[in-house]
């Protein structure tokens, strides 16, 4: 019987005929089973009960057959298939349709011996049917003709569930092969046993080797794996034999085919089959991608993005590590240098600052090259960079290390078209077991300070004495901030003279000064009042020293000196309150002085930094009647230009001038310039920090009216210039 067409199971019509020849199936046979079908009904639907309620004994397909439509279902479909293996038409229809049941069979996971055995049932059942029913011979040829049958309809069920199983499998393996291969995983098993090893064609190929190019045991993966990893690798793979991990997991370097290595993880779990062999197999993934990230991440987290070099957070390891090292016995020297640019604010300023970042790496190359093998270079922060030396035969060689840096950094760096010279300031200190990380870094900062106190572009070692100063001067500039709400402060009065008086004359005016006293000691002013400019309390103890001044000087125009006037210094930071010529005229109302009887005094880079607000207050306390001086005339930046642009009344020759003028030309000429050109604008001059007679003739000579200093009087408390001031009426007034 010959085939209608091509077959879903890829059986072509010879296959199909070879088979039902090797059956000895005929024509004959479709005869007697079609008429064994048309008596059979009752038999078939016998059998089909029987064979269901046999199943519904054994827990796998009675789980399957726990729903009674279910059941009656395929009670009908069992009775069909029957019936159509009687008729005994193998066709193209008979071939898909047995495909497709062993197809379902194997998707429902329905096991082959189910399958099979209900087979067996049927052909029972059928047996002793035909027996009771037929006559010998005819009964025997019909079951021989159903045998054929059955059989074939078996192998061709059990091929499509054997065939469907095989294509889950492949295709698992497929979608597991291409799971490795995105996952850049290669497979490996080792027999342990024989030592014989398997790679996959991906575990080489990753590599740039073939399979046969690793070879087949274990000391050829070996090989391949970087030295310093060897041991690693090889104790994690002991650890997991042992049953000391529940899997193999370990990161290592293994060598490429180019010779460079790449960074792998293998994983791998051990197994002992029924004959009692061990086996171990796994993957290997290529991580060289993590690893970099990883890297790169531990590098940013220990050094400088900018420069390289190392940052605080790694510094604070290594010098911690470096003094510990100085506790032990044998230990050679070791200091700590921290460099800072001069003025490197001016290079950002002026270039900008993408031109500053070049520089700083510029610098930190130098700095490396200045080195030693064994140092350690970081970048503090900003300009500042700090290098630790190890190692050193005596604590002078780490001053050598410095001129060495600052003979580098002056040689001049060319950026673009310009040439730019770089210097710097060092503070070293040799470090001691006994101090913290903190402790050294803090000794080299305040040598680091000391040197750029004085005059920068050089090194300065530490000592004690520097600790112990900076310690007296917090504890001084904590409690000067405390001084007014403790009454701490005095005020003292520097008498101003008229030169062409006679002697013994009362002072024309006062010039008033705070005095503080700490702890029944006398503090400069040069000490305190920038740390009170810093923090800003300068504002209310300007307010109460000009309170203070304006209520002592009208007390004593009250009581014999009318005419006098007092001259109070100014702070910029009080000149630039939005409502500070407000204040200076409360305080007039408030101590009864006249406007015309206060003098303000300003210094030249007051002058020069004055917004526009501070110059409205300044011309309202003139309109007002204040006077205003400009105090250490020629000592700064102040242009002539400044003296019509601000309402200036009085200028005041800075001592610095007058101390060589009797004896030194140019110093005569300055101030003869400065006093002629005062006389020519209409000004005042008063010239401060006189000492000798000659200074006094030598302004006489010149018509200079006005002075002050210790040759005339020094400063005094308002009881003594109270018993110094005595009425004068017709005595010339400053700035009339």
């Amino acid at each position: 019987m010959q085939a209608e067409e091509f077959s879903p199971l890829d059986m072509d019509a010879a296959e199909l005929d070879e088979r039902l020849a090797f059956i000895q199936w005929s024509d004959q046979d479709v005869q007697r089973l079609n008429q064994w079908r048309e008596g059979s009904e009752e038999l078939i639907s016998a059998c089909v009960a029987a064979l269901y309620e046999h199943l519904d004994q054994f827990a796998e397909p009675s789980a399957i057959l726990a729903d009674a439509t279910v059941v009656k279902r395929l009670q009908g479909t069992q009775r069909q298939y029957y019936r159509e293996l009687l008729e005994a038409r193998i066709d193209t229809a008979y071939l898909h349709n047995r495909a497709r049941i062993g197809q379902v069979h194997e998707r429902l996971n329905v096991g082959l011996k189910w399958y099979l055995g209900s087979y067996r049932l049927f052909l029972d059942h059928m047996l002793e049917g035909m027996h009771a029913e037929g006559s010998g011979n005819e009964a025997l040829a019909a079951f021989q003709s159903l045998l054929k049958i059955v059989f074939f309809d078996i192998t061709l069920a059990a091929e499509a569930y054997v065939g469907a199983s095989n294509s889950a499998l492949v295709a698992s393996e497929s979608r597991f092969a291409h799971a490795l291969r995105g996952a850049n995983d290669g497979i490996w098993e080792w027999a342990l046993e024989s030592d014989r090893l398997y790679v996959s064609d991906w575990w080489a190929g990753m590599l740039g080797f073939t399979p046969a190019d690793v070879g087949a045991t274990a000391a050829g993966w070996l090989e391949l794996v970087h030295p310093d990893d060897v041991e690693g690798l090889q104790s994690a793979l002991r650890r997991h034999l042992r049953g000391e991990t529940a899997s193999l997991y370990h990161e290592y370097r293994i060598r490429q085919a180019s010779g460079d290595f790449l960074w792998v993880l293998v994983r791998g779990v051990v197994e002992t089959d029924l004959q009692g062999r061990r086996r171990l197999a796994g993957s290997q993934t290529d991580i060289s991608r993590r690893r970099r990230s990883q890297d790169l991440l531990e590098h940013a987290a220990k050094h400088d993005q900018l420069t390289g070099l190392l940052n605080r957070r790694r510094l604070n390891e290594y010098l911690a590590d470096l003094l510990l090292r100085q506790s032990r016995p044998g230990a050679r020297s070791a200091a700590l240098l921290f460099i800072d640019l001069d003025r490197f604010k001016l290079i950002n300023d002026s270039l900008g600052h993408a031109a500053g970042d070049q520089v700083l790496k510029h610098v930190a190359k130098r700095l490396q090259a200045c080195g030693r093998a064994g140092d350690y270079l970081a970048r503090f922060g900003g300009d500042e960079f700090v290098m630790l030396l190890d190692d050193l035969a005596t604590p002078a060689d780490a001053e050598d290390v410095a001129r060495k840096v600052l003979t580098a950094l002056r040689e001049p760096l060319r950026f673009g078209d310009r040439y730019l010279v770089v210097n710097a300031s060092i503070g070293i200190t040799v470090l001691d077991a006994r101090h913290t990380p903190e402790q050294a870094l803090q000794a080299a900062d305040l040598a680091l300070y000391r040197a750029k106190d004085a005059g920068k572009a050089r090194f300065q070692l530490f000592d004690q004495s520097m600790q112990d100063e900076v310690r007296d001067r917090l504890r001084l500039e904590t409690d000067v901030l405390q001084a007014l709400q403790r009454n701490e402060f005095s005020m003292h009065y520097q008498p101003v003279f008229d030169l062409h008086a006679p002697s013994g004359s009362a002072p024309v005016a006062v010039e008033a000064l705070l005095r503080w006293q700490h702890e029944g000691e006398p503090v400069s002013p040069v000490s305190f009042i920038p740390v009170l400019e810093e923090s800003g309390e300068i504002i209310p103890v300007g307010y109460w020293v000009l309170e203070h001044a304006c209520r002592q000087a009208a007390f004593w125009q009250q009581h014999g000196a009318p005419h006098l006037r007092c001259s109070v210094n100014l702070s910029g930071l009080q000149l630039r309150e939005t409502d500070f010529s407000q204040r200076v005229r409360d305080i007039l109302r408030l101590t009864t002085l006249p406007a015309s009887s206060l003098v303000l005094e300003i210094t030249e880079s007051l002058l020069v930094e004055a917004e526009g607000h501070s110059v409205a207050s300044l011309r309202e306390l003139a309109a007002m009647g204040v006077r205003i001086a400009l105090d250490d005339f020629g000592t700064g930046f102040c242009s002539l230009g400044y003296l019509n642009r601000f309402p200036i009344h009085i200028i005041k020759l800075d001592r610095s001038f007058l101390a060589e003028a009797h004896h030194s030309h140019s110093q005569q000429a300055i101030c003869r310039a400065i006093i002629n050109l005062s006389a020519n604008l209409g000004l005042d001059v008063v010239a401060e920090g006189i000492e000798s007679q000659d200074q006094v003739d030598f302004l006489l000579a010149e018509n200079c009216r006005f002075g002050q200093g210790f040759r005339l009087a020094r400063p005094m408390t308002a009881a003594d210039m109270q018993r110094l001031l005595t009425p004068d009426v017709g005595r010339p007034e400053i700035g009339a």
